[in-house]
Formats: structure tokens, C-alpha cells, sequence
């Protein structure tokens, strides 16, 4: 067939072609039935603002492009996009914005905000990634839905059943501000300075002094043991002794034991309760009395200091010291302190009653069944096993906040005061604090007063099974039967490998005694032109959209793709999108060069010059299928725009244009067929290869080519009739080419030219004599040495 395209790209096509593709239902998840079925677990964001930030856009383009490639293998691709609703992001961006802290709020009133604002942001998200041709079928029922809720809770209530959830009091983490408990991913580390202090202890037996360095004179108060390390030999005469504990006196043990560094402050250590997870893991293994001073809304609660707030406590701690002439002197250093994953507020350990899950008696299991998973890169598998070494407590779930799952749990408060949990059967969505406990709960209490549970999940028991919400677990096609585990797969930043893909782990192992998904995809952060992380703060963060509306959507994916090696970092970079543009309008001038042709209706006899540019096409295509398929995308991108431009448009067209068009008719019939078969053969096969990339102008071209989408097309396995042409000799006449363009350049000559010369070349490159002839417009193509040798090989020469 023979089609004239218009003249230039539009980019204006772009969001046509998005309402085509709506119509045509390509936005939607299709299950038919016969054809292999592909679970792409798709990250569900936190919606802080209307639109994701580029480098996170990026991120999902990739996904995209897997998505788009699978469909176009024969395969029935889920890949659902919804949103992370749940937890401490939107719960602390309201109190923020309005100035309220959620526990002075009404609870109903303070929900009802964090949904309008989550509604408010997420129709202009999810548009904004539509305009960058993600093909993702949206789903509105996020992780805060009755649907999502529903199935959280019912596997709550089955691992309850199982045994594996426990209630306790016991120290963990606590965010002051946030007024909740944190399991030990929330945690993170910044920077602060500080002071090192040296104080005055007591002994108590011998009246000496010693001096004790610590950066937490605050916990002064609940401090229960003094330490030193079993082979210090200045200390040794301690053991056994009491050390009495400035400011307030209290007489704690002195004890041995290899915590304690000999060569940080003094070498003795005041062990409190609680400083950090090592006093903690401390006071339980030598038994120490637990004294709790910090209360939830990080003030002292207890002694001369109550009501002061901990930095405040720390000051004036450090004043009575100094005035009792007990503080022998302040060391300025900087160490990590944790904080808040959220608000970045300071942490204190404190004891409260929580949920726990089961984790720590697991950890030789999760480890196992995480070298069963195929990473993508495979170095990022030790991280994850690093992380499973490292627990050192159960996963505490319980929150006590208000917008998240409820923890479906109601309590019967006997006469004696005694409290007895009560699960519902499941299979529903129970909000306790508010609603009337279903009939299994009240028949259960028949002695007692019913109280529900007014506390929620940590956010990542929602996540964490969020690759059997993407199978249509809670759907009508649910697929998670026969999809689960072997064909799912987890596309996930590195920065959440602790978090989200362990908690996937470890609640699939809970669950079904198996892996989550049989595939991890890691990803690196989108950073600034600089190389910084996006962050508002910075006012570093570069908006998906602006690029987008400048040189459209295929540019910008072509940089996504171009810039995101599988596994590392990629940095936003204009000029990669403008070299996108550039390649964009380089495929639809060979479109429209292409297409100008009619088709020949069947295979001619071709020439070798056109089995060996199907050849090099046979090479590029396993590559790029073979990358493809371990999903990246970075591969594909850099091997397909080299050999469309620089290979195909470049050499091939420029070699057969003469052929092709015969208009001398210097060329037979059939050899003039052979240059059109083949340039359509090529142009078809690698137009299929770039649309999973470059979905927008391959469409178009297709459309008006065959009146069909390219995206309904087959991308089977190149033929391997291809393979039997030599591709050496491709690279050959590219090297012929470029020295007779260089030398045409040096004598100020047009490429187009004629150059009253015979050129000389090897012996091969004979086979495409006929062609390099009309191409350079020489006298004649000859084999051996001419009288002047034009390029630094001594394969062409020109006399």
C-alpha cells in the first residue's frame, strides 16, 4: 500500500490519540480468557500535592513501557493504578495546612478533611499521568476504600486466628509529635549537633567519683545501670558496685558487658530507659528495672523535671549540673539521631500497648524465601537480606492516629475488669470506634461490656498487600489464583525495599507460607539536572507536565527511558528530551519516506545489501526483546535509536533510495522490490520494537498506514531467515559510506554530488556495488586501490 502522511508531527496528535485510546477501552484491565495473564504490582503513590514530581513520573513511564511491551507479546496485562490514602502523610499535611492537631479534632470531622484533600489532589494526578500515555487501568477505590479496607482487615483476622498477632506492653519506638508508635523501617536517621557531657557519678561504696559522657542528659533520671566493657582494665575494680545517679540520686548497678566502647567518651556508659534500641536490648537482657520519665507527648512526666518537654528537660539538667559543679565539660561533635519517617521529629522509646506481628521467629525463613524471588538488578536481593538480619523486634501494627484501617478488634470489659479481645468472622469493612459490633462479637460477650478498638494499622499492613489487590483479589476477574506468585511483578524504588517489599514478603509468608511475587523490579530516584533529589523544600522539584507541553510525550519518555538504567539513579536532562523530539520527527520522516511506496504483496528476491540490514535488525531485536523481557527499558531505548537513525535512516535508506525509486529505471523490477519489501519490513518490525517506548508517533504512523493501532500488533520473535544475512557487511558499507561523506565535506562538495571518480573498496563490499554507485554518484565501484586512500583503515579509495 502507498500513504502519504502529513508533512510534519504534531504533538497536538498526542492527546487525540489518548481519547482514541479511551474510547477504544485501552485504559481498561481485559482478561480473555485464553492468552497468559501478567501482574504488574504498581506502586500506589502518596498523594502530597496535585501532580507527581518528574522523576516520579518517570518511574511509572517505565512501568508503562513494560506494561505496553507484554501486551504486544501475546500477554493479558493488569496494571492498576491506584493510590496509598492511609496513614501519617495526609494525616500530617492537614495538620499542617490548617494548623490543628488531629487529636483536638473531632475524629469524624478530621477523616472528612484528609478525604476531601486526598479527593481534591488525585483527579489532576491521575490526568497528569494519563498526558504522559501511561495505559494503566485507574482504579478510584484507593487504600482507603471500604474495598481495600475490607480485604486489610480480613487478613488481619486470619493471621489473628492463626496465632500469629499478639497484644503487649512493651518500649518501642514513639514519635512525640505524631503520637504513635513506629516499627523499625519508619525510622530514619538525620544529622543534628550536639554536645558530649562529661558528668560526675558517684560510687557509692568507695565515694570516688567517675565520669560519665552522654549526649542524652535528660534521661539522667531513668537511668538503671552504669556499664563498662569486660576487658577495659580501669573499670574492672567497679564491678559489682553502685554508682548513685546525679541529678536525683538513685543508686544504679555497675556492671560489665561488651556494649560499652572503651575508646567513646570515658568508656563507662549510663544505660537508660530507654536512650535508643540498644539500652533497650540492654535492659532486657540483664533484666534492669524499667523506669518510664518521657510521656507520648515527648514530655518528662515524673521527678523535679515534669512537664518540661525533653530539650527543655535537657537544658535545665544541664544548668543544675553545671551549679552542682557536677559537669566537668561539653564536647560539641554531630551524630545521627532518629526520627519521625514523616515529620522528622525527634524519637523517644517508650512503653505503650500495641499490636504485634510475628517477625523475629521468622527471619531464617524470609531470608530463604527472599533468594526464590528473581531481582532486577540481582545486588539489591542482599539488601533486602541485610535488612531481614538486622530486626530486632516484632512489626508493631497498631497506630494511634485516625486516618488509616481500623484495627477490627472489639474489646469485652468484664465486671472484674478484665478485657477480652473479640475478632468478627471478616469479609466485611468494621470501623469499632464508630459503629455497633457485628452479631458473631456481641454473642461472643455475653458478660461484658463491648468497647471498640479505637486505634488503626500502621500504613504498610494496607501496601503490603497490594499485589493481591492488583490481581483483582476484591475484583470480579480475579486472577490471583492463577497468577499468584509466578507472574507478578513488583516494580519498586530502592528506597523502599525495607518497607514495602519486605512487609510484601513477610505477609505473603504469613499468609500463604510462599513469596509475594515472583519478580523485583528496582528502580532509582528521579534527581534535578544537579543530581540532587526533588524535594519542595529545595524548590528543586521539576514539573511532569511543562516538558511535556514543550516537545510532547514520546520526547519526555524517550528521556525516561534513556536516562533510568535498571537500578540506578536518573537525572532529569532537557537535552535528552530534545534529542527525544529529534528522534521523534527523524521516525516520521522515515514513516512518511517508507509509506510512499506501495507494498509489494509478496517477498522478492533480495539483494545482500538488504539481508544484511535484516540481519542487523535480527541482532538488535533479541537484545532488545531479551531486555524487554527482565524489564528494562534503557536497553531497548539506546539500541533501537541507534539502529532506526543511525543504522536504518543513516545508511540502509540512503543506500537503497536510488533502488527504491528506480526513476531511471537503471534498476530490474525485482531489484527495485527487494529495496521496498525491506524497507517496509524494517520499518514495520522496528516501529513495533519503539512503541512500547514511543507509543504516540508509532500509533499515528500506524493508523494511517493501516488503519489499524500499532499497540493491537504482535511483537513475535524476529525471523530467523533474518539471521542468515551478514551483517558484517552492513557494518562495512557504513564505513564506506561515512569516508565517501567526509570526503566530499574536505573538497566542499554537496553530499548529492556527483564525483567524477571511481571508488575503490574490498571485495565484499561488491555485493553492493550497483547501489554505492548511484548513492555517491561515482564512475564506478571497483574492487582494490585507487590513487588516493580516503579513510584511515585503507578500505576505501577514490581514482
Amino acid at each position: 500500500m502507498s500513504q502519504r502522511l502529513p508533512t510534519r508531527w504534531d504533538i497536538r496528535w498526542e492527546e487525540e490519540l489518548i481519547k482514541i485510546w479511551d474510547s477504544e477501552g485501552r485504559f481498561k484491565t481485559k482478561i480473555s480468557g485464553t492468552r497468559p495473564v501478567f501482574v504488574i504490582d504498581t506502586p500506589p503513590p502518596y498523594l502530597s500535592s496535585n501532580r507527581p514530581h518528574i522523576g516520579q513520573t518517570a518511574s511509572y513511564a517505565h512501568f508503562d513501557m513494560i506494561a505496553r511491551f507484554m501486551r504486544m507479546r501475546g500477554v493479558d496485562v493488569v496494571f492498576p493504578f491506584y493510590a496509598d490514602r492511609n496513614g501519617l502523610p495526609i494525616e500530617v499535611q492537614i495538620e499542617k495546612k490548617y494548623g490543628i492537631v488531629a487529636h483536638e479534632v473531632p475524629r469524624e470531622k478530621f477523616v472528612q478533611m484528609c478525604k476531601e484533600e486526598l479527593d481534591k489532589y488525585e483527579g489532576e494526578f491521575v490526568a497528569s499521568l494519563r498526558r504522559w500515555g501511561l495505559s494503566f487501568d485507574y482504579w478510584p477505590n484507593g487504600t482507603d476504600s471500604p474495598e481495600y479496607r475490607r480485604m486489610t482487615q480480613s487478613t488481619f483476622i486470619e493471621l489473628w486466628r492463626r496465632g500469629l498477632v499478639y497484644e503487649a506492653e512493651r518500649p518501642t519506638p514513639w514519635c512525640p509529635r505524631c503520637r504513635t508508635a513506629l516499627a523499625e523501617p519508619e525510622i530514619e536517621y538525620k544529622e543534628e549537633e550536639t554536645y558530649l557531657n562529661y558528668i560526675k557519678f558517684k560510687v557509692k561504696e568507695t565515694g570516688e567519683d567517675i565520669i560519665i559522657a552522654t549526649t542524652r542528659p535528660e534521661l539522667l533520671p531513668a537511668t538503671v545501670a552504669v556499664i563498662f566493657h569486660p576487658d577495659d582494665q580501669r573499670y574492672k575494680r567497679l564491678e559489682g558496685l553502685h554508682a548513685v545517679v546525679p541529678p536525683e540520686g538513685q543508686v544504679v548497678p555497675i556492671l560489665p558487658h561488651r556494649a560499652a566502647n572503651p575508646q567513646y567518651g570515658t568508656g563507662l556508659v549510663m544505660i537508660s530507659t530507654f536512650g535508643d534500641t540498644r539500652d533497650l536490648m540492654i535492659v532486657n537482657e540483664l533484666k534492669l528495672p524499667i523506669r518510664i520519665i518521657v510521656d507520648e507527648a515527648g514530655r518528662i512526666n515524673t521527678g523535679k523535671y515534669a512537664g518540661l518537654a525533653i530539650r527543655e528537660a535537657r537544658a535545665k539538667i544541664i544548668e543544675d549540673l553545671k551549679a552542682a559543679g557536677l559537669l566537668v565539660k561539653q564536647e560539641r561533635l554531630v551524630h545521627n539521631v532518629p526520627v519521625c519517617w514523616r515529620c522528622k521529629t525527634p524519637l523517644e522509646i517508650i512503653v505503650t500497648r500495641e499490636l504485634f506481628i510475628k517477625q523475629i521467629e521468622f527471619k531464617d525463613k524470609l531470608i530463604e524465601l527472599a533468594n526464590k524471588m528473581e531481582f532486577k538488578p540481582p545486588e539489591y536481593r542482599q539488601v533486602l537480606i541485610d535488612w531481614i538480619k538486622s530486626l530486632e523486634l516484632d512489626w508493631p501494627v497498631s497506630r494511634r492516629r485516625y486516618y488509616a484501617t481500623e484495627i477490627p478488634i472489639w474489646w469485652c470489659v468484664k465486671p472484674n475488669g478484665e478485657r477480652m479481645p473479640i475478632v468478627p468472622k471478616g469479609g466485611e469493612y468494621y470501623v469499632p470506634w464508630r459503629d455497633p459490633p457485628p452479631p458473631e462479637v456481641t454473642d461472643a460477650c455475653k458478660d461484658g461490656r463491648l468497647e471498640g478498638d479505637t486505634r488503626v494499622f500502621d500504613t504498610w499492613m494496607d501496601s503490603s498487600i497490594s499485589w493481591m489487590y492488583a490481581s483483582g483479589y476484591t475484583k470480579e476477574f480475579n486472577v490471583f489464583p492463577k497468577v499468584y506468585p509466578h507472574s507478578i511483578m513488583r516494580p519498586q524504588g530502592y528506597d523502599i525495599i525495607r518497607t514495602w517489599l519486605y512487609y510484601s514478603l513477610l505477609r505473603a509468608y504469613l499468609l500463604h507460607g510462599n513469596i509475594p511475587f515472583r519478580y523485583v523490579r528496582i528502580n532509582g530516584m528521579g534527581l534535578d539536572e544537579k543530581g540532587e533529589a526533588m524535594h519542595k523544600s529545595k524548590g528543586n522539584v521539576i514539573d511532569l507536565l511543562a516538558p511535556v507541553e514543550k516537545y510532547g510525550a514520546d520526547s519526555v519518555r524517550f528521556w525516561a527511558a534513556a536516562a533510568g538504567r535498571l537500578g540506578s539513579d536518573y537525572r532529569y536532562n532537557e537535552n535528552i528530551i530534545r534529542e527525544g523530539k529529534e528522534f521523534v520527527t527523524k521516525v516520521w520522516n522515515i514513516s512518511r519516506f517508507v509509506l510512499s511506496f506501495p507494498e509489494p504483496a509478496e517477498r522478492p528476491q533480495l539483494m545482500p545489501i538488504d539481508m544484511a540490514i535484516l540481519a542487523k535488525l535480527y541482532d538488535v531485536a533479541k537484545k532488545a526483546i531479551s531486555a524487554y523481557s527482565d524489564f528494562d527499558v534503557y536497553e531497548p531505548a539506546h539500541l533501537l535509536y541507534n539502529f532506526i537513525w543511525h543504522d536504518f535512516a543513516d545508511h540502509y535508506i540512503e543506500l537503497v533510495k536510488s533502488r527504491a525509486y528506480n526513476r531511471d529505471g537503471t534498476f530490474t523490477e525485482e531489484e527495485q522490490k527487494a529495496a521496498v519489501w525491506t524497507l517496509y519490513a524494517v520499518w514495520r518490525y522496528s516501529m513495533k520494537l519503539l512503541a512500547p517506548i514511543m507509543p504516540f508517533v508509532t500509533d499515528k504512523a500506524w493508523r494511517l498506514a493501516f488503519g489499524k493501532s500499532i499497540h493491537d500488533e504482535t511483537i513475535e520473535d524476529p525471523p530467523e531467515e533474518w539471521s542468515r544475512g551478514d551483517a558484517s557487511l552492513f557494518e562495512l558499507l557504513k564505513k564506506i559510506n561515512s569516508a565517501v561523506w567526509r570526503y566530499k565535506n574536505r573538497q566542499g562538495m554537496s553530499l548529492a554530488a556527483s564525483l567524477d571518480k571511481a571508488l575503490y573498496v574490498p571485495e565484499a563490499a561488491l555485493q553492493a556495488a550497483k547501489d554505492l554507485k548511484y548513492t555517491h554518484k561515482v564512475l564506478d565501484v571497483r574492487p582494490g586501490h585507487g590513487a588516493e586512500q580516503i579513510d584511515d583503515e585503507g578500505l576505501v579509495w577514490i581514482g
